[in-house]
């Protein structure tokens, strides 16, 4: 038989593996993440809550933008210079318009939203307006009290040295022990904060011990309520409904159980629930209810 030759294998070139659908999919995942066209966020039901959203949204377009500007850059520095042969690029030690450029236009950019940010808070703490409503809330360990100045042309701000009958009072149930907790958010065993839509509610927050959370998720706002210091801040709901409220700020044992709900009624719904609480302060205040209940604990 004829002796076959030994050829060397012939030398290809390696093989590249394209990068189209690897950035594809890196891109789609990216994309996918964010697909919520809030970013994760809720618009509220308070006007504060629309006016701080706003601010959100921008400022997360706005980065976006630079993030697809900046990732552009990268890429088209990856492909543009990528490496050819063996021969060294030119350097550069410094180019002082590109420097200047990257570090003024970062600086204008928190400057720019270090403006919005400047007045949408000011607006979101603007208590300036007269209220319609004030609700003076009081946190404790572990529990809150609500505490409503009947409408007049002098409402008490600070219900809890304001006479019993000038103040409707609503809050966690005397009797729940912390072990009796763990229900939900509407259990009758929390209070419930009432407020009217469309108007504006002014609160006043305190805190009878310890730093406490104030936090409704559906508002889009969080304070704190601290020992010796009074926090005012208003409310425009502009949509009816129930929403969960919690303490934040981590304030012993109970902390996780120190729950209470926000309902948003129409005008006339609340002034109907704001005029049967006043009838049952009255009837409870009244001598005849105080002569039964003594009668009532005889033997």
């Amino acid at each position: 038989m004829p002796r076959r030759l030994c050829r060397p294998p012939a030398r290809f070139a390696p093989r590249r593996r394209p990068l189209g659908p690897a950035a594809a999919v890196t891109a789609l995942a990216l994309v996918l993440t964010g697909c919520n066209e809030r970013f994760g966020e809720t618009k509220g039901v308070t006007t504060q809550a629309h006016l701080e959203f706003r601010l959100w949204f921008g400022m997360m377009l706005a980065g976006i933008a630079v993030a697809v500007f900046v990732w552009a850059l990268i890429f088209w520095a990856v492909f543009r210079y990528r490496r050819r042969d063996d021969r060294i690029p030119k350097q550069f030690f410094e180019h002082i318009g590109l420097e200047v450029t990257y570090t003024v236009i970062p600086l204008l950019m928190v400057l720019v939203i270090f403006g919005f940010t400047f007045v949408v808070e000011n607006k979101i703490d603007d208590v300036l307006k007269p209220p319609q409503v004030i609700v003076n809330v009081t946190a404790y360990q572990w529990g809150w009290i609500f505490q409503y100045s009947k409408p007049g042309p002098n409402p008490h701000i600070n219900c809890t040295t304001a006479p019993a009958q000038d103040c409707v009072t609503v809050e966690t149930a005397p009797n729940a022990a912390p072990s009796a907790l763990a229900q939900p958010y509407t259990s009758p065993i929390y209070p419930q904060l009432v407020l009217p839509a469309d108007e504006t509610v002014r609160v006043f927050l305190r805190s009878h011990d310890v730093i406490h959370g104030f936090y409704v998720h559906a508002f889009n706002f969080s304070r704190y309520a601290q020992p010796g210091v009074v926090n005012s801040f208003e409310f425009n709901p502009t949509t009816t409904g129930v929403f969960p409220g919690q303490c934040t700020q981590y304030c012993g044992l109970y902390h996780s159980e120190m729950l209470f709900s926000v309902r948003v009624d129409t005008p006339s719904q609340f002034q109907a629930w704001f005029s049967q609480q006043e009838q049952k302060l009255k009837t409870q205040a009244s001598p005849q209810s105080r002569v039964t209940e003594s009668e009532a604990g005889q033997p």
